[in-house]
């Protein structure tokens, strides 16, 4: 049996496109905040990632836009009970109702923002989440926050398994690694055929479709 290779490795990373400009329909789109939490934004948080502090303005920025528009914006919150079995794997963190488990006050909710709680990655497991986007009638959601190639993609993954369509704001997501940020881009686009963006480029002002 070949033993595991060991040491870095060069790989190469497939070519990605970013739009520039991206136009949505304000009436079928929603803007998804994934764990934007104290425990891995704040620098004293229990897991914290250090590229996320970076992407608060540009979230901020979007979040502004989007409720101008009135677009409704849903945050997850990893929401976990003592001793949760996910602690195993990545040490205590969010624990419910606790400061690490706080959305960071530079994106705290505002008024008719909607919250899910999640005990797991996935932010549509066990959670009000596709039923919201469905009273919702929303077809198109964008997802930014924390962490890339987890609960990031995830909720990516979940929505498009759905029959979401998926815009990912790149500069409004972060990862533990480039490596890891480059992951989850290249399983948003290539699995998942979302559109890659910059979040100054996101516009909710397409025209509305005929219909019902």
């Amino acid at each position: 049996m070949r033993g595991a290779m060991s040491g870095p490795r060069r790989i190469l990373v497939p070519e990605h496109s970013v739009s520039e400009e991206v136009r949505l329909d304000p009436g079928t789109s929603a803007v998804l905040v994934v764990d934007m939490q104290n425990d891995f934004v704040d620098p004293r948080g229990k897991l914290f990632v250090p590229s996320a502090p970076s992407t608060v303005p540009a979230i901020r920025s979007l979040l502004e836009r989007a409720r101008a528009s009135g677009v409704p914006v849903i945050y997850t919150q990893d929401w976990h009970l003592q001793d949760d079995p996910e602690f195993k794997i990545w040490g205590e963190h969010a624990v419910a109702g606790t400061w690490g488990s706080e959305v960071v006050p530079e994106l705290a909710p505002a008024g008719g923002d909607l919250i899910v709680r999640k005990q797991t990655i996935d932010p549509f497991y066990g959670t009000p989440l596709d039923h919201y986007l469905r009273l919702l009638r929303v077809d198109t959601v964008v997802v930014t926050g924390t962490v890339a190639n987890i609960c990031v993609l995830e909720a990516a993954s979940g929505a498009s398994v759905r029959g979401y369509n998926v815009v990912y704001p790149v500069d409004a997501v972060s990862a533990l690694s480039e490596f890891d940020a480059e992951v989850a881009i290249r399983q948003v686009e290539f699995v998942h055929r979302g559109i890659l963006a910059r979040a100054g480029g996101i516009r909710f002002d397409a025209p509305r479709r005929a219909g019902p």
